[in-house]
């Protein structure tokens, strides 16, 4: 019976290694293509996994215990780790600054938990430098919308967090980008899209705050938009074409070559 056990348990961790590997490599060749839209989603991936263990199941030699035991022994080594990995990898690898929204609200909890994940971003000496200014009143976006042409998208969007920075130095400006990624990587984790409009020039930025009532003495040059995506797209009529360049045009080792 033991013998039975182990041998389902290394056939179907097998099987799942497999699984695995082929993931790994439909998500590489996602990374080569020049579409924007190719990606690997949650359900597919769970359909695949599926049918591996149905085929393993139906392969595996012993008796319903025996797959049982096999079944829970996998869940318990490989399935968190493993998978769990993969998706996560695959959730960051296809982020996209989003620019056309549905009009459906962004519920408090998502709210909430997008704000905790800025609250506990990193940044330079751990100085925390920003506060996030939360605006729903569509008035108000209309006005920062019409801030400058490039930026008229964000009216749509259900909802926007400012970001205001105690000061305007290469470390702000740095830990504001880390925070602003942060927002869209977890906008995206929740199945909502986000995108990042700058508000332009001295001139607008100084309007752009008299609108949200920050001090004059603060830094804010940007909102982070959040809603549910209908498209990837950019609409602007100068938008430019999207894709990856190849990683061999990207990366060097050890030193730089081109």
């Amino acid at each position: 019976m033991a013998h039975d056990r182990d041998a389902s348990q290394l056939f179907l961790s097998r099987r799942l290694d497999r699984f695995v590997r082929v993931l790994h490599q439909t998500l590489g060749s996602a990374d080569r293509a020049r579409d924007v839209e190719t990606s690997v989603e949650i359900p597919q991936i769970v359909r695949g996994f599926e049918c591996f263990l149905e085929r393993g199941f139906r392969q595996t030699q012993g008796g319903a215990k025996s797959l049982k035991l096999a079944l829970v022994h996998l869940a318990l080594r490989h399935c968190p780790r493993m998978l769990a990995s993969v998706l996560l990898i695959d959730r960051m690898r296809t982020v996209r600054q989003i620019r056309q929204y549905a009009t459906e609200q962004v519920p408090d909890d998502v709210v909430k938990q997008l704000l905790k994940v800025a609250q506990w971003t990193g940044s330079s000496r751990n100085t925390q430098p920003w506060h996030f200014v939360v605006v729903k009143d569509k008035a108000l976006l209309k006005q920062i919308s019409d801030l400058r042409t490039p930026i008229n998208w964000l009216a749509a969007a259900p909802l926007g967090i400012a970001i205001v920075l105690d000061g305007a130095g290469v470390s702000e400006a740095y830990d504001e980008g880390r925070v602003t990624e942060r927002l869209l990587i977890a906008s995206h984790a929740l199945g909502y899209g986000a995108g990042v409009a700058w508000f332009g020039d001295d001139t607008q930025q100084v309007e752009a705050k008299r609108i949200l009532g920050i001090p004059a003495e603060r830094t804010a040059r940007s909102i982070v938009m959040i809603g549910r995506p209908v498209s990837t797209k950019d609409p602007r009529p100068n938008a430019r074409p999207g894709g990856r360049k190849p990683i061999s045009e990207i990366v060097s080792y050890d030193r730089y070559s081109r």
